[in-house]
């Protein structure tokens, strides 16, 4: 349950956020309000946002601090390996590919039928993976074809 101004914190247990580290907070906030309909809870340091259910915060790199001795937190630099990527969930795929492209989005390939799925990737302005899904088959218990063995 998100505390008071909608930021979240929790009278009890936990809330999820997702942290990313940006180039430009402005650049990223407006890309996650534009792009993904979210909601400023604050603008900046650390810039928090909810978007649908969930809250993404982001705030620029930087070195070690006294509780995160030894670590450096960058965003991710062009063809880096990807370890992680935000996983949306949408209702229309079509009408969310139509207005993601219209704000200027490129996807890696258009929505392609997966079977459980219908999805696709983008990217957002620091290069982080957005996968964009929506379940067709899996609710009729469809699964998609495993992965090809190495």
């Amino acid at each position: 349950m998100p505390g008071q101004g909608g930021f979240p914190a929790p009278a009890q247990g936990l809330v999820l956020t997702h942290f990313l580290t940006v180039r430009d907070v402005a650049v990223s906030r407006d890309f996650y309000v534009n792009v993904l309909g979210g909601e400023v809870i604050l603008e900046e340091n650390p810039a928090t946002l909810k978007v649908a259910n969930s809250w993404i915060i982001m705030n620029p790199g930087g070195g070690p601090t006294p509780d995160k001795p030894d670590i450096v937190l960058t965003p991710p630099s062009p063809g880096d390996p990807v370890s992680t990527f935000l996983n949306v969930r949408v209702a229309d795929i079509n009408a969310f590919y139509a207005h993601a492209t219209a704000q200027g989005v490129e996807f890696l390939t258009e929505p392609l039928d997966r079977k459980a799925e219908i999805r696709c990737y983008m990217r957002d302005p620091d290069g982080y993976l957005i996968e964009v899904g929506q379940a067709t088959g899996i609710l009729q218990g469809v699964f998609a074809d495993p992965p090809a063995s190495r």
